[in-house]
């Protein structure tokens, strides 16, 4: 009698180990499951830089398609690509790259951009060169398919004075266009009242209004990216200093006026929508 009893104090024993280390090990399993993803989720990790760059390479890639793909499939096929439609498509396009993938690399696509909120103070300086560096070979990458896919120039899609304006005119609408832009871009992102889903619509659709008034002169890049593309893939660099010079020096000036109009940058949202956290909560959390 005394034995079996042992024994059953024994087995009690034993089950109730068991149980303890089942339970430690889904506790311990649970935190590795955790852990994951935080990492995924924690795009500020620098081990998550790389998700953050190919999503700009990828953005850029889609705008570039667009906006350069209109001017070349309109020289394959004539008269089927209007003008209008031309310029608003990238519009829409940026638009849904900043719907689907905002929040993970902050949806630049453009070195002004980058550049803009980093003089803002909020992107970190250290990655500003990778973003332009993927944002060039983005833009580069879609054009050589462009080429192959509609047999034409990639310079058809890229953007040059017009023939009766200087390069000094042209630069200047790219200054006042970009200045606008990245208005557009800092305001929307430092918790205004269109902050948010409203912001991309924001972005698109001044693309989109930019283009119907301010393409005839310079054919509205406001985007050394999307002008470098075209041009590298089709081996012409003419004017090419008008699609930098001008968008930069409208992005400094609209980030003076950001200084004057709301103070200094690198606040919550701010940061939040340059570095990948706009649109979602962790903005709220998220440190300057």
């Amino acid at each position: 009698m005394a034995e079996n009893q042992r024994k059953v104090r024994t087995g009690r024993v034993r089950a109730h180990e068991d149980r303890a280390h089942d339970h430690n090990l889904a506790s311990e399993l649970g935190a590795v499951e955790q852990n994951i993803l935080l990492r995924i989720q924690d795009f500020d990790d620098p081990r998550q830089e790389w998700r953050r760059l190919f999503s700009e390479l990828y953005g850029t890639f889609l705008l570039v398609i667009v906006a350069a793909g209109g001017g070349m499939m309109n020289q394959a096929f004539p008269g089927v690509i209007s003008r209008s439609a031309a310029v608003v498509a990238p519009g829409l396009m940026v638009m849904g790259i900043i719907l689907f993938m905002g929040k993970i690399s902050g949806a630049h696509l453009n070195p002004a951009v980058s550049i803009a909120f980093a003089l803002r103070g909020d992107f970190p300086w250290r990655r500003v060169p990778g973003y332009i560096v993927v944002q060039l070979i983005g833009a580069t990458l879609a054009c050589v398919l462009l080429q192959a896919l509609i047999g034409v120039s990639a310079t058809y899609g890229s953007n040059y004075p017009a023939a009766d304006y200087s390069a000094g005119a042209a630069f200047g609408m790219e200054a006042l266009l970009t200045l606008v832009l990245v208005s557009v871009i800092l305001g929307t992102a430092s918790g205004a009242p269109n902050v948010g889903l409203l912001g991309a619509f924001a972005v698109g659709a001044y693309i989109a209004v930019a283009g119907l008034w301010g393409s005839p002169i310079s054919g509205t890049s406001m985007n050394p990216a999307r002008t470098f593309g075209p041009d590298l893939a089709g081996g012409n660099f003419s004017d090419y200093w008008v699609y930098v010079a001008g968008p930069l020096a409208g992005a400094v000036v609209a980030v003076g006026i950001a200084f004057i109009l709301r103070g200094p940058g690198g606040g919550q949202s701010g940061s939040g929508a340059a570095q990948g956290a706009l649109f979602t909560e962790a903005a709220k959390d998220q440190k300057p």
